[in-house]
């Protein structure tokens, strides 16, 4: 006598997409790094800094990013999303409270900016990866292949908005402009601390063996096209994002005297917000089998560091605005496609990691003001020249993104 097996019953979708939570954990982290900037210009007049020193914070804050890309992932592939994403929201805590007391000095300042660096870097790189790992079954399993990417990338352009945006509000026509833009940020972090801890672990498979150097090594960092593509096209950027509205705010003082911190934010508000609007477009453009995304990516921002030049010749702050629109898309498509050349280059092993590589090499961009500004400093050429160099420099990056259009690609 023969029993009659019933079929295994299908594994129900799960009811609760936590994905969510992240997406709200990323928002909170990537508006500790952003919030900083429209006060440039406050810091001036009211604590007398230079406009190299000013553009000099800015360059602390890569002093924490470029490890924490580097590191944060590896450990993440090893020792689980959980707990070094949970680190990041502490460190997201700290950075905001270091900065509230900014006005004691620059170390405090210094000291804030590194952190937030430390936060933005931990954050992005883990959540950009473990974002994947959630925009998919069997967190997600109506989400597309490239879900996870853009979700990565429209929660860190959401939350550099919002804090720029409440931080040069206050800055501008709020009171103690120097305190509260963060401690907002602190009393809206802290809950995160418990919920990034609810979140799915997706790291299991232990990541690389052996001894930390080993867990560090990201093979898939060699792979030619990552050198050959991404690698060119990473860096712009966020040169793009902090020439665009970091850089150029200062440049327009004399035209936008009496508004400067209002005019910063404006600046930063239209970067971010084309950023966030373009990512759908992103998507169309990337492809599978050629380079499209990431050479599109980098001719806007070419052209709007083009238009920054024009804004700062003429002392537009129309041109300026206009510019910031072009570099803010220029950025938004450049990420998406950049993380989506990651994705498909990456192994499940090392996909944190290579991400990590992806954004530390990305925020080198976020010196260029500094780099700017010291050169502008040593050799008294004008700001406008510089900046046609810059120009010239992304159109190079360009050509070599071209010769490799459509070679390289990842099996």
């Amino acid at each position: 006598m023969s029993a009659t097996l019933a079929p295994p019953e299908p594994i129900a979708p799960p009811r609760t997409r936590p994905w969510r939570t992240l997406f709200a954990v990323m928002f909170t982290t990537s508006w500790a790094g952003n919030q900083f900037s429209p006060l440039l210009l406050l810091y001036q007049e009211r604590q007398h800094y230079s406009t190299a020193a000013v553009n000099g914070f800015l360059g602390v804050y890569v002093c924490g990013l470029v490890p924490a890309f580097l590191l944060s992932g590896a450990l993440s592939d090893r020792y689980g999303r959980r707990p070094v994403m949970f680190a990041g929201v502490l460190a997201a805590v700290a950075a905001s409270t270091a900065l509230a007391f900014g006005e004691s000095g620059a170390l405090m300042i210094c000291l804030g900016r590194f952190l937030a660096g430390v936060t933005v870097g931990t954050a992005t790189c883990v959540g950009t990866a473990w974002m994947k790992e959630l925009s998919q079954w069997p967190h997600d399993p109506a989400a597309d292949t490239g879900a996870g990417a853009r979700r990565a990338t429209l929660s860190f352009s959401l939350g550099s908005l919002a804090g720029a945006g409440v931080a040069g509000l206050i800055a501008q026509w709020g009171p103690w402009p120097e305190q509260l833009p963060f401690l907002i940020h602190v009393a809206l972090t802290l809950p995160f601390a418990w919920l990034v801890l609810r979140a799915p672990e997706t790291a299991i498979g232990g990541g690389m063996p052996g001894p930390l150097r080993a867990r560090l090594r990201v093979p898939a960092a060699g792979h030619r096209r990552f050198t050959r593509v991404v690698l060119v096209g990473g860096p712009w950027v966020f040169a793009a994002s902090a020439i665009g509205y970091g850089y150029l705010p200062v440049l327009l003082k004399g035209a936008t005297e009496g508004w400067g911190i209002a005019y910063a934010t404006l600046l930063t508000s239209v970067a971010l917000a084309a950023s966030a609007a373009v990512q759908p477009l992103a998507k169309r453009i990337d492809r599978r089998d050629s380079a499209r995304g990431v050479l599109t990516g980098l001719v806007t921002i070419v052209a709007g560091v083009a238009l920054v030049a024009a804004a700062a010749h003429w002392q537009s702050w129309p041109l300026g605005a206009a510019a910031a629109v072009l570099v803010g898309a220029g950025m938004g498509i450049g990420m998406v496609s950049g993380l989506l050349e990651v994705q498909r280059i990456a192994g499940p092993a090392d996909l944190a990691g290579l991400t990590g590589v992806f954004y530390a090499v990305s925020y080198l961009g976020f010196a260029s003001p500094a780099l700017l500004a010291a050169v502008a400093a040593a050799t008294g050429a004008p700001a406008t020249a510089l900046l046609l160099g810059v120009v010239g420099a992304g159109a190079v990056c360009a050509l070599a993104v071209v010769r490799s259009y459509r070679r390289h690609l990842p099996r």
